[in-house]
């Protein structure tokens, strides 16, 4: 199913927004700038590098983005460092596995969450080509 980059944006944006601890009680984005969250400031990239994957291990989806959007991000140092993810401050992040589940089923395709039901926590491989 073929859907407009807005589209897949409204729908994560629905599925994401409503669940981020930085939203106001009313519903609201709570980040001083709205537009400084990663996640929608590099919506295109982050739509690409999804699409890109076609596989059930998360772990592969988590290296395209940090290869195709974090080495873009104005928050991502030279040695691949990323002060605000490891502060826990990033959407892209902190949200990864909603997103991905979000786009993969806008877009008609489907995530085996079998894996993810094993209790074993994701692993995110270290170094500065795999780092958000």
């Amino acid at each position: 199913m073929d859907r407009s980059l807005a589209e897949l944006e409204a729908i994560v944006r629905n599925r994401i927004c409503k669940v981020c601890t930085d939203r106001t009680v009313d519903g609201e984005c709570g980040l001083e700038q709205p537009s400084s969250c990663a996640l929608f400031r590099l919506f295109p990239q982050v739509a690409q590098a999804i699409h890109s994957v076609e596989s059930d291990d998360i772990q592969q989806y988590i290296e395209a983005i940090r290869r195709n959007v974090c080495s873009v991000c104005v928050d991502h140092a030279a040695d691949g460092s990323c002060e605000t993810r490891q502060q826990v401050q990033c959407a892209l992040d902190a949200y990864l596995l909603l997103v991905v589940d979000a786009i993969e089923e806008a877009t008609a395709k489907t995530f085996d969450r079998k894996s993810l039901d094993s209790g074993a926590p994701i692993q995110v491989r270290p170094g500065p080509q795999t780092q958000v």
